[in-house]
């Protein structure tokens, strides 16, 4: 035989190989998750990938706003992201989010109370719950003390707190509770309100440190600032690390949210997606994510699972009667939204 002849020979049978072999390489199976900063435990991704063998990717961003901003600018990849209620709303509305038929699969007869219907997804087609909390003001205690239960302590702050204060970089939390503050409607369509609004932002700008939605529970436990806006699962785990750490329930009001995974138009790996979604409304599992972020699950059945530390403290379970303090917002309609943006873009330049 020739030696072009083998040639010839040696080079089809590498590439039958390299045919033979493509489906193969493609058996590799995987999923991007596009989740909140510091909203998922390292070990539970490894042990889902452990157990199902397919891998996760995972990327992070800091509000709803950035998210959808992402997405629409055409951030392609993922296939679970986790919108808040107002956001699933907005995502569901507008065409972006896959019907996958989360209330068929098989873990959500798991799922009960208000959330398994909620008012963004009633018939639960498009998401499965997450975490649920409050969003409203921590500080340590140990380094101020007499603070009234009120949103006036936060927005019109004590003259030592000056420079002491960090603000989550969330326009519609920040705003929202402004209103709260203030006495005024939610969705506000006033220009007057809402300057009035942005007087007050302003006003309580020298008191700021900063405005940062990461690193938040971090961020006071070290005593880099005295008093933070915070969900109360970030509360607890600085209250783990430093005991002085005190969660207000405003009596103005606060913000109830309920983040959800859900699966975007354009993800890869839907059935992946199908997959990681029902794994994680199984009690042991969302139980184990309870426990690393500090929030409560719409799964009863994950009690036995949760840190006992979960179950005692005032922040992730509210004392009796502040439930009537908690509020959803809903989303918001195209001049209340613009009005927003004007006013969080003067407060933030």
């Amino acid at each position: 035989m020739s030696l072009d002849l083998l040639k010839g020979v040696a080079g089809a049978a590498l590439s039958a190989v390299l045919v033979l072999g493509a489906p193969l390489a493609a058996e590799a199976r995987e999923l991007v998750l596009y989740n909140w900063s510091d909203y998922t435990p390292p070990e539970l991704l490894k042990r889902f990938t452990a157990e199902t063998g397919i891998a996760i990717t995972l990327d992070l961003y800091d509000s709803n706003e950035n998210m959808l901003a992402k997405l629409k600018a055409g951030g392609s990849g993922y296939d679970v992201v986790v919108p808040s209620d107002y956001m699933v709303k907005i995502m569901a509305d507008e065409g972006m989010l896959i019907d996958i038929g989360v209330n068929t699969m098989a873990n959500f007869k798991y799922v009960e109370g208000p959330l398994k219907s909620p008012y963004f997804d009633p018939e639960r087609k498009y998401t499965a719950p997450y975490m649920y909390g409050t969003t409203s003001f921590s500080y340590d205690t140990a380094a101020i003390t007499g603070l009234e239960a009120s949103w006036k302590e936060f927005f019109e702050p004590r003259e030592e707190l000056k420079g002491k204060i960090a603000v989550l970089n969330d326009q519609v939390e920040v705003i929202n509770n402004a209103l709260r503050y203030l006495g005024l409607p939610l969705c506000n369509e006033s220009p007057a309100d809402m300057k009035k609004v942005q007087e007050l932002l302003l006003k309580q700008k020298p008191y700021v440190a900063l405005y940062n939605s990461d690193g938040t529970h971090e961020r006071l436990a070290a005593k880099e600032v005295v008093m933070h806006m915070q969900w109360n699962g970030a509360a607890h785990r600085a209250k783990s690390v430093l005991p002085s750490i005190d969660y207000v329930y405003a009596k103005e009001g606060v913000s109830l949210w309920a983040d959800n995974f859900a699966v975007p138009v354009g993800a890869k790996n839907i059935e992946e997606a199908k997959i990681f979604i029902n794994w994680m409304m199984d009690p042991k599992n969302i139980a184990e994510a309870s426990n690393f972020t500090g929030y409560m699950g719409a799964i009863p059945a994950a009690a036995p699972y949760l840190d006992d530390s979960l179950k005692t403290d005032p922040a992730v379970v509210p004392p009796a009667g502040t439930d009537k303090l908690f509020i959803m917002a809903p989303p918001c309609g195209v001049k209340a939204k613009e009005l927003m943006d004007k006013v969080w873009t003067n407060v933030r330049k």
